[in-house]
């Protein structure tokens, strides 16, 4: 079971919310709607996360599962050095790698990490920009579609939310992890460099190559719509 030691670092300095210091008392009275209220805000990320580390998905729900025990049983111990949130989520992270190991998961994401950065990869397709020899060269030849003026209802739609969720899933494995932890999950750089074992440098770059992606998808999507 991860200890205080295991899911903080003395180093942070960290004021508790408002919020979390009512959370973590009613967790600590054994408030079983504040739980449930916590399970149904963090439940699917936890997952989501969670499946990030070990085969399948069935895993990934035990995995979870334990992470809660973890939660319950150590709540006594939270010292608000991190937010609740990244409390919480460095008990998931804990779990799951120690289940990884388990599972007999050989490949660390840190040497997955090295194959990406290592691939001759471009952030933006070439295409997009104006060929050696011409005047404008290197410049856009068809610039990013700016997001700002659609409609909210249509950025938050079900259907561009699923276009999210593909263009995530097929990200290569530690793309897929960063943009997971930081722009799904909300954890801060230094955390997802400590669970995944990368350099900010390189977790900068891959969540870069990530998020270019993941917006070209959103580009092709809303083009389409407008057709």
């Amino acid at each position: 079971m991860p200890t205080m030691s295991e899911t903080e670092t003395l180093a942070e300095a960290y004021v508790a919310s408002r919020e979390d210091v009512l959370l973590v008392d009613a967790l600590r009275a054994g408030d079983e709607a504040a739980f449930a209220e916590i399970v149904g805000r963090h439940g699917a990320v936890m997952l989501r996360v969670a499946r990030l580390y070990v085969p399948t998905r069935a895993i990934a729900e035990e995995v979870v599962q334990e992470a809660w025990l973890g939660v319950l049983t150590g709540i006594e111990r939270f010292e608000g050095r991190a937010s609740f949130k990244t409390w919480l989520f460095r008990i998931l992270t804990n779990v799951a790698k120690t289940r990884a190991e388990r599972e007999g998961r050989s490949v660390p994401f840190s040497s997955l990490a090295q194959a990406e950065l290592g691939a001759d990869e471009a952030a933006v397709d070439p295409d997009r920009f104006i060929p050696q020899g011409e005047r404008w060269a290197s410049y856009w030849a068809s610039s990013p579609r700016p997001f700002g003026n659609a409609p909210e209802q249509q950025l938050l739609s079900s259907e561009t939310v699923a276009i999210v969720q593909r263009a995530i899933e097929m990200l290569p494995d530690v793309q897929r992890a960063v943009i997971t932890m930081r722009d799904v999950a909300g954890f801060e750089s230094e955390d997802v460099c400590e669970s995944l074992q990368l350099s900010e440098s390189n977790q900068r770059v891959l969540l870069h190559r990530a998020r270019s992606k993941v917006r070209q998808a959103l580009e092709l999507h809303f083009e389409g719509a407008e057709t």
